[in-house]
């Protein structure tokens, strides 16, 4: 039961962060709740990995949260207009 409870909470999260990468005012605002959604979904598949007792999870989340990482760096490296 509280595997239900965690996940509908991450379920929130993403769908708060979604909103807020939609309407926010401006791209930095966006970038951040990306950014966020990404973390969050990190978290995810951490829980999935160990509900379902499959460790791979755990192994993909790392490669997600990397790959996140440089992708935001990249992004915040042209918003502030170098390359």
């Amino acid at each position: 039961m509280s595997w239900y409870i965690a996940i509908g909470i991450i379920t929130v999260g993403v769908i708060l962060t979604l909103i807020r990468a939609l309407k926010g005012p401006t791209p930095a605002d966006r970038m951040v709740a990306v950014d966020s959604m990404t973390t969050i979904t990190t978290a995810l598949l951490v829980l999935l990995g160990l509900y379902f007792k499959r460790y791979i999870y755990l192994d993909i989340a790392l490669v997600y949260a990397v790959l996140a990482f440089v992708a935001t760096l990249a992004v915040a490296r042209y918003m502030e207009g170098g390359l």
